[in-house]
């Protein structure tokens, strides 16, 4: 089966990881590459072997591209893939989808209307320790779902970022920087949410950079800063979430997810490996579990190469947009319900992505 033509939006630091894993994956091609400033396409492209760097324009006029992958900031994710589907490409984001509910819907309307497919990262789910994870509560092993908790805890990005002041302005914050990959985790293993409650703060309003070369800058905190959340899942499982640029140290664990009949403690969300651990009813220890699936080492392009799949057999593909917009709506819900002193009843929803099958050959994505 031919391969499906890629382009490529958006050539900073994280698209490096898309060009050199995509080009390895038999159901991609690669063709194209266009950022704003087109030397920066253009280097991209000798760097990788990409055929053509271009402008925007002349990627979204291509007819042979199929799929769009829109590396570019947050607050242009929407702008940038409203104009690839109204172009007639499947699009794949960076995360999250888009910087609101307004503009992520949008798009899912959009390309739902056109009969396009459209979804994005995080695609770490994808990843064989949290694939591992899936398959050990799938089969069982540790009963039903009951409850989990995720902690994603720090103290901010202006000790070693080089430009820090847009983690904390809206758009930014602990939730909308690294939630999606906890919240996403938490979709894949228990499924959708129907209600949310939560608390935000804003602990220092005002920061000081201490990396290079901004040292020194004052930074206005302009988003809340330190998140709670409570996720009441469909299943009856009900999810903790912590996400903080407030804590100067911790020992929480990632996410653990506690089962009727045993514990798991799942891996960093933001890594696609290890280690996998559970420990049932007798257990005096924790069991570290072997990991039942590929794709443990950085495979960033993995959910662009099952949506590429998805459109050469015809199945659903499993980055999609239903599950990412959820993910966007659980974030703002989060948020909302603080704010408005409130459980928040979400009106989106979706299905858990199908399970990887076990045994699949390196990169490949079907049996």
């Amino acid at each position: 089966m031919s391969p499906v033509k890629v382009g490529v939006v958006g050539c900073g630091t994280i698209s490096s990881i898309y060009f050199r894993i995509g080009q390895e994956f038999s159901a991609l091609d690669i063709v194209a590459c266009a950022d704003l400033v087109l030397e920066r396409a253009q280097a991209r492209a000798q760097e990788f072997n990409i055929p053509r760097a271009c402008t925007v324009a002349e990627l979204l006029s291509d007819p042979e591209i199929r799929i769009v992958i829109n590396l570019t900031i947050p607050a242009a994710h929407a702008d940038v893939g409203m104009a690839a589907l109204e172009a007639g490409k499947c699009v794949y984001n960076e995360k999250p989808l888009a910087v609101t509910r307004e503009d992520g819907k949008r798009m899912v309307d959009l390309a739902r209307e056109k009969g396009l497919l459209i979804g994005g990262a995080p695609d770490t789910f994808l990843g064989g320790g949290i694939q591992t994870c899936r398959k050990l509560i799938d089969d069982g092993v540790i009963g039903e779902p009951v409850a989990a908790t995720a902690f994603m805890m720090g103290h901010g990005h202006e000790s070693w970022h080089p430009d820090p002041d847009f983690y904390y302005q809206p758009g930014g914050g602990p939730m909308f920087d690294m939630g999606p990959y906890y919240v996403t985790a938490l979709a894949n293993l228990i499924g959708p949410v129907r209600r949310v409650s939560g608390s935000t703060r804003i602990t220092f309003p005002e920061r000081t950079i201490t990396s290079e070369p901004k040292k020194g800058a004052k930074i206005q905190v302009n988003v809340p800063t330190h998140i709670a959340g409570v996720l009441d899942f469909y299943n009856g499982a009900i999810g903790t979430i912590i996400t903080s640029f407030d804590v100067w140290a911790h020992a929480c664990p990632r996410i653990e997810i506690y089962g009727s009949e045993g514990s798991m403690s799942v891996p960093d969300p933001n890594s696609f490996g290890g280690p996998v651990k559970i420990r049932r009813p007798g257990d005096e220890v924790w069991e570290d579990i072997p990991l039942t699936h590929g794709y443990s080492e950085n495979s960033r392009s993995l959910g662009v190469a099952d949506m590429a799949c998805a459109l050469q057999s015809g199945r659903p593909h499993r980055a999609n947009g239903d599950l990412i917009y959820h993910v966007l709506d659980i974030m703002h819900a989060i948020h909302d319900a603080s704010s408005e002193g409130r459980h928040i009843e979400l009106e989106s929803g979706c299905e858990r992505p199908a399970a990887l099958p076990t045994g699949l050959a390196p990169f490949t994505l079907d049996e």
